[in-house]
C-alpha cells in the first residue's frame, strides 16, 4: 500500500459528478485541482449500507475542506452509471456534490494498494494528499467500520500547520515547543 511520502500514482480515471445527466466520458486525473490538498476517500461499493453515512458525512464537510484549500473526491470500484442511479435513489447522496471515480476496473485502487483481495472492491481508505501530490496521511478501515470525517479534517488541519501537533490537537489549541 501507498503511504506518507509516496507520490500519488498518475491516472486517468472515469468520474461522475451531480444527477443532472448521463455520464458522458468525464475523467479526472492525478493533475486535477493544481495546487489544491486532496482528500481522496475510497468506499467499497454503492448501494450498501456503511458507505452512504460515510459520503454524507464528508459532503457534511465539503465547504470545510474547501476553506483549508482541499477537496473531496470520492472513489468506489463501481461504474459511473452505478455512481448517478445511486445518487438519483438517495436526496442526501443526491447532496454530495463533489466528484466520484468510478474505478470500476480497480485501477488506481490496485495503484494505491486499497483492493480487498477476497471481495475485490476497495477498502475503506482516506489519503490526504498535499498540493504537490505526495501523500500526507493514510487511514484504511476493514469493510465494516466506517470513519469520521471530522477526524479526517482535523488531521488535515494539523498537517497544515507544518508544527508539532499534540495527541486531542485541534484548530486553533497551542502546538508544541521545543526548549531552545
Amino acid at each position: 500500500m501507498l503511504t506518507i511520502g509516496d507520490k500519488l500514482p498518475e491516472f486517468t480515471v472515469p468520474v461522475q459528478q451531480g444527477t443532472n445527466a448521463l455520464p458522458a466520458g468525464e475523467t479526472l486525473s492525478h493533475d486535477s485541482f493544481p495546487g489544491k490538498w486532496k482528500v481522496l476517500f475510497y468506499w467499497p461499493k454503492d448501494f450498501t449500507f456503511v458507505c452512504p453515512t460515510e459520503i454524507v458525512g464528508y459532503a457534511n464537510l465539503k465547504e470545510d475542506f474547501a476553506d483549508r484549500d482541499a477537496v473531496l473526491i470520492g472513489a468506489s470500484t463501481d461504474t459511473a452509471h452505478v455512481h448517478l442511479a445511486w445518487r438519483k435513489s438517495d436526496p442526501d447522496l443526491a447532496a454530495a456534490d463533489f466528484p466520484w471515480i468510478a474505478d470500476n476496473g480497480a485501477k488506481l485502487a490496485s495503484a494505491l494498494g486499497i483492493l480487498d483481495k477476497d471481495e475485490h472492491v476497495a477498502f475503506r481508505a482516506t489519503f490526504i494528499i498535499d498540493p504537490d501530490n505526495v501523500i500526507q496521511a493514510v487511514q484504511v478501515n476493514g469493510l465494516n467500520v466506517g470513519r469520521n470525517p471530522a477526524e479526517t479534517l482535523r488531521v488535515l488541519d494539523a498537517l497544515q500547520t507544518d508544527e508539532l501537533c499534540p495527541c486531542n490537537w485541534n484548530k486553533g489549541d497551542d502546538v508544541l515547543q521545543l526548549a531552545a
